[in-house]
């Protein structure tokens, strides 16, 4: 399957914003497909735009570019400022979309650029869009510049895990990946998943049992790491309730699972499950009024979150294998006890979340269960404990569970020389103090500065709305704001460097 575009001139609109330079190169972006684990086909594109113009490029094992640009001449000696951005994106569609194929079609609406029915992808290809336009700028004065471009940030933050050492040699990085106007991130949270992998023995059931598909939609879902404190529903959390609400209500054994479809990233709040289940035909009358009561609950429960929350009932469910009916009740259960939202708030940060989980993937199928939960925590000690319990609450069902893809936190520095330039220039451009942040979504900082400990680090980026959902889009006078704060900023750092 190609990974290129259709033929024809998507986005073309893009070309007539301002800054152009960034939204000329957004539009590559858009226009070529970028999912996380298949971000081959726009780095290649990276690549040859850079190497057109005469700059190093390299890969490291983890997959990674590094784009090397030489200094304005005469500013050779200052300290080399490295650019960082991760190019993959969040899939998550309202429509009919090939993330593998298709690209991101765009539109302005009131000042706002939004995609069709799916993610935007500005989180982070502005990040991209901005240091590939850096990287263009023949009017720019700069010192050495490098910008990296990671992959797997969405998934796993498993590029920047697996970033080579001995590579960089910035003293200064600048991540484009936070989604605020007005803001710098100087901390961020670590994480770790909890995976599931499980098999089960199904069994056909007879002519005694209805088959019913159960379904949660209508929830807007976001961003498990940005938008967890908002206490939106989670379809994942809502259909589990649903059902143990169900099994709690009739005789032990009277509900068997057949499927389950719950969200396909584990750092957006799912949005919408599916479950095909199978109950005694007797009971199929009872278990309508009873869901429809329980969307009445939902309905008051979120009715400012997530008000169009819809559960609903579907008798057309083809007859198939079920689990047995303890493993229903197993699975149904550990579902209905995982903790999902905010754990904890910071103590140190006023009014960040310190702890959450998102139970972000549930996927039941041909008796395989695949389930990955993510624990966020600005403290990594937090992170762990909190996967230790839900490891223990699996086992406690009889699972089998598994922490993975441990990354720390970013400790901030909260007087750094290069966050007081960058106040200053914010102050300059903006006519005020950016407001210094310590954000409970994970960045790539962490990990690079645990590899890279010299490096000092701040990031910024313009105002995103709905990241990891169909909703997000970007603001236009944020992205100019942002362009002229990145230009400024490498400027000043070339002009007068920072004391050693």
């Amino acid at each position: 399957m190609s990974n290129e575009a259709p033929v024809g001139n998507p986005n073309e609109h893009l070309e007539s914003l301002s800054p152009a330079p960034v939204w000329h190169f957004f539009r590559l972006l858009c226009n070529t497909p970028r999912p996380s684990h298949q971000e081959e086909a726009i780095l290649a594109k990276i690549q040859q735009f850079a190497e057109q113009r005469g700059f190093d490029t390299s890969r490291d094992e983890g997959g990674n570019l590094l784009v090397k640009r030489p200094a304005t001449p005469g500013y050779e000696d200052v300290p080399v400022v490295t650019l960082q951005s991760h190019v993959d994106m969040v899939s998550q569609a309202d429509v009919e979309h090939d993330f593998s194929r298709d690209p991101i079609l765009t539109e302005v609406r009131d000042g706002w650029l939004w995609a069709k029915g799916t993610t935007l992808g500005a989180d982070n290809g502005i990040g991209v869009a901005g240091a590939l336009a850096v990287l263009a700028d023949d009017e720019l004065v700069h010192g050495p510049l490098e910008a990296l471009f990671t992959v797997e940030e969405e998934t796993s933050m498993g590029g920047a895990s697996r970033l080579a050492s001995d590579w960089l040699q910035g003293r200064y990085l600048l991540n484009m990946d936070t989604e605020e106007r007005g803001e710098v991130c100087i901390g961020c949270a670590g994480g770790v998943h909890v995976r599931i992998n499980e098999h089960f023995v199904e069994h056909e059931l007879d002519a005694q049992w209805s088959f019913l598909t159960l379904s949660v939609n209508g929830l807007n879902g976001g961003h498990s790491g940005v938008e967890i404190n908002q206490q939106k529903g989670s379809a994942n959390q809502l259909l589990p309730r649903t059902l143990l609400s169900l099994l709690d209500a009739h005789e032990e054994g009277s509900v068997a699972i057949a499927s389950y479809q719950g969200g396909e990233m584990s750092n957006a709040i799912t949005r919408s499950a599916r479950a095909v289940i199978a109950v005694k035909n007797a009971d199929v009358a009872a278990l309508s009024a009873h869901v429809a009561e329980l969307e009445a609950t939902f309905k008051k429960e979120l009715a400012e979150v997530d008000a169009a929350v819809a559960v609903t009932v579907g008798s057309d469910a083809p007859r198939q294998a079920t689990l047995s009916a303890e493993d229903s009740a197993r699975f149904i259960r550990l579902l209905g006890a995982l903790p999902y939202g905010v754990e904890r708030y910071s103590d140190e940060v006023p009014g960040v979340v310190e702890t959450s989980n998102n139970i972000g993937v549930v996927q039941l199928e041909g008796g395989h269960l695949n389930l990955d939960a993510m624990v966020r925590s600005l403290r990594d000690s937090a992170a762990l404990a909190l996967a230790a319990r839900i490891e223990g609450l699996a086992r406690l069902g009889g699972f089998s569970a598994e922490s993975t893809s441990f990354y720390p936190g970013w400790n901030p520095i909260p007087h750094s020389p290069l966050l007081t330039r960058f106040c200053d220039i914010h102050t300059q451009v903006e006519g005020h103090a950016p407001e210094v942040k310590v954000i409970h979504a994970g960045l790539e900082c962490g990990i690079i500065g645990a590899r890279y400990p010299h490096l000092e680090m701040i990031s910024f980026g313009p105002t995103i709305k709905g990241p990891h959902s169909p909703s997000e889009r970007v603001e236009l006078d944020a992205v100019e704001a942002f362009w002229t704060l990145l230009r400024r900023t490498i400027e000043s750092l070339a002009k007068e460097p920072l004391p050693a």
